[in-house]
């Protein structure tokens, strides 16, 4: 018996063996200051390399922040500097000898960094404490109450963020991942000046569609640049706010085309987290007609993600043809072996590491 979902999908020169991921998910859990800061320890190697013996056909290494700025928390991982390669060269590798595609998704969280870890009771950190800071984005408000008022970037900010993102992608390939993704989703920085809910610019940025969507362009443009022709890229986005006045599924589509045409080859669709009274209907599989409707209307391959917990669930998105793999969050967190009980539950083949082989 076959299984849609145990297939593998060639994406550039880049196969990958099954069609199981796994969601970048931060850990909070680098070192917030010092020669340490944003640097890949014990705990990541150990969490990541587990899930690639489960079985995950590719990884996706949790948002690593482009600048100390950009990090979400003060305890976030980044690629802003050389020293930082190391530690991500030995999850990679030890991903890669296992069958796993290393994956790396490189961000900047913008109004939404120097927070809290979420066990810390989340909400801003405080720059008097030593590890917090100012965060900057599109627009001087506030991601929600009791949030700081960001600093609004200048042009000038822009473009140097711009930069950042085409450097961390030059250290994620020093590293060795062969596929890597740019974080436009969750209301952190690029998704801030996509939505017309955090983005109140009246310059090139702000405004129309156009300008919301310039600087997502520019940071796909410059990272395409130094990421190699036969590797694929990916942009993860939201797909909706939920808002009425927010970023919507109409422009989402119109997106995911010029991403395309800007050498974006995947797109791996949630929705929400940019603030504001959001309603979101949630359940299982809620966010995977998104996912189908970009790949109707564009070509595109796409990732589904959310509440997708079931083998056979998971199944019918990627046979129904809604979907080209499925990316699991919190379950995989439960279960990092989801993708070898999956594969018993459907009757596919899916080799196991020789240490484990006898249980299976």
């Amino acid at each position: 018996m076959s299984a849609a979902l145990f297939e593998p999908l060639t994406l550039r020169s880049v196969t990958v063996p099954n069609r199981v991921w796994m969601s970048p998910m931060c850990q909070y859990s680098a070192e917030p200051t010092g020669p340490g800061a944003g640097v890949a320890g014990d705990w990541h190697f150990a969490h990541y390399g587990s899930r690639a013996t489960g079985g995950a056909g590719l990884i996706l290494v949790e948002a690593t922040a482009v600048a100390p700025e950009g990090r979400i928390s003060p305890f976030d991982l980044g690629l802003w500097d050389d020293g930082q390669i190391a530690g991500l060269r030995r999850i990679a590798e030890f991903l890669t000898a296992h069958g796993t595609v290393p994956g790396l998704q490189i961000g900047h969280a913008g109004r939404k960094a120097s927070t809290q870890q979420p066990w810390a009771g989340r909400g801003p950190v405080d720059p008097a404490t030593g590890i917090g800071w100012q965060p900057a984005g599109p627009s001087p408000v506030p991601f929600g109450e009791g949030y700081p008022v960001p600093t609004e970037l200048t042009v000038d900010g822009i473009q140097e963020i711009v930069g950042r993102f085409a450097d961390a992608a030059r250290r994620a390939l020093a590293a060795g991942f062969r596929v890597l993704e740019v974080h436009g989703a969750h209301g952190y920085l690029i998704h801030e000046f996509l939505s017309p809910h955090s983005n109140h610019r009246t310059d090139a940025y702000g405004g129309s569609f156009e300008n919301r969507a310039r600087f997502a362009l520019e940071v796909v443009d410059a990272v395409r640049a130094v990421w190699p022709e036969e590797l694929p890229l990916f942009f993860r986005v939201s797909a909706t706010d939920w808002l009425d006045q927010g970023w919507n599924a109409d422009e989402t589509v119109r997106l995911a085309g010029l991403l395309r045409d800007h050498g974006v080859d995947l797109i791996d669709v949630s929705s929400g987290g940019n603030g504001g009274p959001a309603a979101i209907p949630t359940g299982p599989g809620y966010q995977v007609p998104f996912a189908a409707r970009i790949k109707a209307e564009t070509g595109l391959a796409v990732g589904a993600v959310g509440l997708l917990t079931e083998s056979e669930q998971a199944e019918k998105v990627v046979a129904n043809g809604e979907a080209d793999a499925v990316l699991l969050g919190r379950e995989l967190l439960r279960d990092a072996s989801w993708p070898r009980r999956a594969a018993r539950e459907l009757g596919a083949e899916l080799a196991a590491p020789p240490q484990y082989a006898w249980a299976i």
